[in-house]
């Protein structure tokens, strides 16, 4: 598939953020993206204003709090897609489409079932939670993340195993939690199977707790996607590091792209993927 033709929907509703900044740099990368409201892909809308999650190759769900992030974050997000696209939803996946969930679209993709994905494309009930970070606030600061990821993952296959990068933290619940009774054994597969994308380093590339992993999560995660690699889940927003002048550091920085900053790397490495396997 060429690139000018490759459809990147950015579903969003009241209360997410960076899906304007998340159009454009698809868009600057040469993909046709757009915002699409959630009651647009339901059919809650006039229908010149519909549109057909089977139309988009990409389906992206972005950060903020949807709904408030009442009940749990990104729980009625969750809700309402699993309540009328479940079905296209595991259609989308299962036809090795991409789905990208940044931060709270993380949560969402956890709390639909559709993240960790160790026992199915969509389980019923969520396999794991991101909980309140263990510093009982608010968090939002740089964060350094280490590639884990052998190669299974669609949207980092442009960086090499153990490379360090730059994204922004911003949440209050980033805590990925297992279940208690099962965790160590849910842990190893989640390993064994390659889905463990990105840990939280310091500033030595070394794994570390707090402030370096802001929020407590098991195993220094940040960032996951399912046994196929096609769904993927971050944390810390990249898109919020797309430009180099959005690094912290830029004016410090020395060699490296002078135009483009460690988030790049994500949207250009899916949008490869799609025009690869089509």
């Amino acid at each position: 598939m060429r690139r000018e033709d490759i459809r990147v929907g950015v579903v969003y509703i009241e209360g997410t953020n960076c899906e304007e900044e998340s159009v454009a740099y698809f868009r600057h990368l040469g993909a046709k993206a757009e915002k699409v409201h959630l009651k647009q892909l339901t059919g809650d809308v006039p229908e010149e204003m519909r549109r057909r999650l089977e139309d988009y190759d990409i389906l992206m769900v972005p950060g903020g709090f949807a709904s408030g992030d009442y009940v749990r974050a990104g729980a009625i997000f969750a809700a309402r897609l699993r309540s009328r696209l479940a079905d296209e939803l595991k259609a989308f996946v299962e036809a090795g489409k991409p789905i990208f969930g940044v931060c709270n679209g993380f949560q969402v993709l956890v709390e639909a079932g559709l993240l960790p994905g160790l026992r199915g494309t969509m389980t019923d009930e969520p396999e794991a939670v991101l909980a309140t970070n263990d510093s009982g606030h608010y968090e939002c600061r740089p964060s350094l993340l280490k590639l884990e990821s052998r190669g299974t993952c669609a949207f980092t296959r442009g960086l090499r195993k153990g490379q360090v990068v730059t994204f922004i933290s911003a949440h209050a619940e980033g805590k990925f939690l297992l279940p208690k009774a099962r965790a160590a054994k849910l842990l190893k597969e989640l390993v064994a199977n390659d889905q463990v994308v990105f840990r939280y380093v310091d500033d030595r590339g070394r794994y570390a707790g707090y402030p370096w992993n802001p929020s407590g999560t098991t195993y220094n995660i940040a960032a996951l996607c399912n046994r196929e690699g096609n769904v993927f889940g971050v944390q810390p927003h990249p898109e919020r590091c797309f430009f180099r002048h959005l690094h912290p550091d830029w004016t410090r920085g020395d060699g490296g792209d002078p135009v483009y900053g460690d988030g790049k790397a994500i949207f250009e490495g899916v949008l490869e993927h799609v025009e690869k396997r089509s």
